[in-house]
């Protein structure tokens, strides 16, 4: 017999809500349009000037504008389409992977636009083509103008704030600043409020009553049980207000902590911060855009130098040479962005740590962790499927509580194996 529960840890997530679009989401999409009119406008004026004044090489550079701005719609589409079926039922753990599908298309576009790049880089090695200057510099000048501008857009308003859940706060009267986590201990006597504070000092333990009365320093530890059972113990010491461990808490805190109080003991999982940087809360296709802009900067740069010292020097070489050195920058561009947006596109481990804290967290008490499913539903959002064999006949809310410190954690399933 078992016990399922397909319900998400967050409250926002209340209700069964499959909606797992990152935090900046419909910001991400303006500023992707902002540059696809941006290009457009640059395509136009390149190809109608092109066309005006006889110049085949604004021609060419307009037709190449237009492909970027090809490239920059594909990843506003994605966004757009996500964001309108957020809802749909027909999407059974929402829209929120659109955006990797969308950067995995677009990385495949740069691998062959490097491809192409280096085929016709390597052709004018060998039969190297009339260059003129005189146009050709203005226009790799004027092109890298566009992409610095894209770059700025598309990183304008960059908050990292990627929907995770965490609670930063910055209260700063001297006992709630600011913290990694903070837990709610539910508890007969008052609910209890625990923390990891760590502002300006090495980080500690703070514990306070939720409603303000005062705790006896001395009826009070915490003991924290990291992955792979390395137990550590704190006395607690009166702050005024609030207790405080008398030892620092050492990195990293991702733990589960034991607190005792009277000879009653409640638990609280700490989840280690997923930053702005990792795989968990990166936006694939914010990526896909911002590397198409980056590396057609990178290639007007490379194109600069090489002509302004085929130019001086007569090095005709340098200007095909400078083209397969960016062939080769796009393409390893291209497999990065294939490699990460594959793996999440079927389901793999997106973070085996979390996983291994997953595991410790459920087996600390005997209790066995028989199956773990783990994968990534959109920017900062995981879905998890967890069945335990528990020795203790707890149920599917036990473990949601025990679970509740991961954060990023927005769909979970928990089926339960009981043990005779």
């Amino acid at each position: 017999m078992s016990q399922t529960l397909p319900q998400p840890l967050a409250p926002s997530f209340a209700g069964h809500s499959h909606v797992f679009l990152g935090s900046s989401h419909e910001q991400s999409e303006k500023r992707t349009w902002a540059v696809i009119w941006l290009c457009a406008a640059m395509m136009a004026i390149e190809i109608i000037g092109g066309l005006v004044f006889g110049s085949i090489a604004l021609v060419a550079d307009g037709l190449h504008m237009s492909t970027h701005a090809g490239a920059l719609l594909l990843a506003a589409l994605a966004y757009r389409y996500s964001r309108k079926h957020a809802t749909d039922e027909r999407f059974t753990f929402g829209t929120g992977k659109l955006g990797d599908l969308a950067g995995f298309t677009s990385a495949i576009i740069l691998a062959m636009i490097a491809i192409l790049i280096g085929y016709e880089s390597v052709a004018r090695l060998f039969s190297p083509v009339p260059i003129h200057f005189a146009e050709a510099i203005p226009i790799a000048c004027l092109g890298l103008a566009v992409n610095v501008g894209s770059v700025w857009l598309l990183g304008a308003g960059h908050d990292h704030g990627h929907g995770t859940g965490h609670g930063h706060g910055h209260d700063h009267d001297g006992a709630h600043g600011d913290h990694d986590e903070e837990h709610r201990i539910p508890a007969d006597d008052g609910a209890l409020i625990l923390s990891v504070f760590e502002d300006g000092v090495p980080p500690v333990f703070r514990l306070r009553r939720e409603d303000a009365e005062s705790l006896p320093a001395a009826a009070v530890t915490i003991e924290t049980v990291r992955p792979g059972g390395v137990r550590q113990s704190f006395a607690m010491a009166d702050r005024g207000g609030y207790l405080e461990s008398t030892a620092d808490i050492p990195e990293p805190h991702a733990f589960t902590a034991h607190v005792t109080v009277a000879g009653a003991t409640h638990t609280a999982v700490f989840a280690e911060h997923d930053h702005g940087d990792s795989a968990a809360h990166r936006d694939h296709n914010m990526r896909a855009a911002v590397i198409h802009v980056i590396a057609d900067a990178a290639v007007s740069v490379l194109v600069i130098v090489g002509l302004i010292l085929a130019r001086v020097f007569g090095w005709l070489w340098m200007d095909p040479l400078a083209g397969i050195i960016g062939a080769c920058v796009i393409a390893s561009w291209a497999y990065g962005l294939v490699r990460d947006t594959a793996a999440i596109l079927l389901d793999m481990n997106p973070d085996r740590e979390m996983s291994a804290r997953l595991r410790a967290a459920v087996e600390q008490d005997g209790d066995r962790l028989t199956d773990l499913h783990l994968w990534r539903l959109g920017p900062g959002h995981f879905g998890a499927i967890l069945s335990v064999a528990t020795i203790r006949g707890s149920g599917a809310a036990f473990y949601r509580a025990r679970l509740a410190g991961f954060k990023a954690l927005s769909h979970l399933t928990i089926e339960i194996e009981p043990q005779g």
